[in-house]
């Protein structure tokens, strides 16, 4: 048997008398770059909410490495190694490159966000630091002011702070919206490279991303779950044509989740 990280059982989450998330079970296997997808709409993100715990399930249960998690509060759950990208390092424009993925390094020395340390503490980080640009390609923007860099760069600096955080389980959230074709291409290649050792649970909208890394594919409509498998198995599936408007898997291709 696979071994699973993650695991929801009946998760459900209703606000006012609407379901957003209804009684989804989720698998993810560790090692696996995992999707999930799904018409707009269809609940994706208060899904990755409720796993970060930015929202509170109504009902249903959360369990990381067999550990019951539903309780934990958003702090507790990344210290445990799950830690939801692109909403870390966008909070410092203004700082540099380099300044951005030693701030992810600080949890290491029990300092996290103590801005007010020692320069000579912080820069004890550098090595460790430069070595995580090495791994998105940023080493020759470390000295950049964050805000400066171009969009597709921006996005592999926060990939770089969260390895920083040394995530077991990174959550990427659309992590190639609003790319042309070359930053797409470039950033796709980086969460295969960073996926070595790692589990990803990704929300993806460009189905050429998802076919051509993941290797299990979840698909939500309306908050429930409509289809699982592998993206061949997904994309031929009827039930996820229709939730396209599409009538063939290559329609499919060019649908936005």
């Amino acid at each position: 048997m696979t071994d699973v990280i993650l695991e929801t059982k009946h998760l459900t989450k209703e606000f006012k008398g609407f379901t957003a998330v209804s009684d989804v079970n989720l698998q993810v296997q560790r090692g696996h770059i995992h999707a999930l997808i799904g018409p707009n709409g269809a609940g994706k993100t208060t899904c990755f909410n409720l796993l970060t715990k930015f929202l509170v399930p109504t009902s249903g249960h959360i369990l990381f490495n067999g550990k019951d998690i539903t309780a934990a509060k958003p702090a507790q759950i990344a210290r445990q190694g799950i830690i939801r990208s692109f909403q870390i390092s966008a909070v410092f424009p203004h700082l540099t490159v380099l300044q951005n993925v030693r701030i992810g390094l600080q949890h290491r020395l029990g300092t996290s966000f103590h801005f007010w340390k020692s320069e000579n503490t912080l820069n004890r980080l550098n090595d460790k630091a430069m070595e995580l640009l090495a791994q998105v390609d940023l080493t020759e923007f470390a000295d950049s002011v964050t805000v400066d860099l171009p969009y597709g760069r921006k996005r592999a600096l926060e990939i770089a702070t969260t390895l920083a955080m040394e995530p077991e389980l990174m959550l990427l959230d659309e992590p190639t919206q609003g790319m042309g074709h070359e930053d797409v291409h470039r950033v796709t290649e980086l969460i295969k490279k960073v996926s070595a050792g790692r589990t990803i649970l990704m929300v993806e909208h460009n189905m050429s991303v998802v076919s051509g890394i993941c290797d299990k594919i979840s698909v939500l409509q309306r908050g429930a779950m409509l289809a699982e498998g592998r993206y061949d198995e997904v994309a031929n599936n009827p039930k996820v044509m229709e939730a396209y408007m599409g009538t063939t898997a290559g329609e499919l291709e060019g649908a936005h989740a």
